[in-house]
């Protein structure tokens, strides 16, 4: 009855098995908002945003540091086609790697704030864990 219903309406308003969050922007806007959201991190250790951005940056971000970890011309390369920042590649790879380099995975920490004020949205502090 409902695949029926489906048929007639063209409807289907559950999304089973889709992953990510389209945080209202169209995906070049999103991946855009993520690249930029990771080199900032990167480069001051700790940035504040939403939530729900928080939560889908700090896959990507943990990415880049492996990426410093592995340290070959084809992670750099990689690194280099996400990260906006020349700088901010060069430190993942010199700096941060040989920081993490005992740590297996984990290199973020979600720190929840209080609510901003003009929306009322779930504000939190995104760090690298020392």
């Amino acid at each position: 009855m409902v695949d029926c219903l489906v048929a007639y309406y063209g409807v289907n308003n559950m999304r089973h098995k889709v992953a990510g969050r389209k945080l209202g922007r169209p995906s070049g806007h999103r991946r855009a908002m993520y690249r930029n959201l990771v080199t900032d991190l990167l480069n001051y250790e700790r940035i504040i945003t939403t939530e729900a951005k928080a939560k889908e940056v700090r896959g990507l971000a943990e990415k880049m540091i492996t990426l410093g970890k592995e340290g070959g011309l084809h992670s750099r390369r990689q690194a280099l086609s996400f990260i906006f920042d020349k700088k901010v590649t060069e430190k993942v790879f010199t700096e941060l790697a040989p920081r993490y380099a005992e740590r297996p995975g984990g290199y973020t920490r979600i720190t929840k704030l209080s609510p901003r004020l003009g929306d009322g949205a779930a504000m939190v502090q995104l760090e690298l864990v020392s």
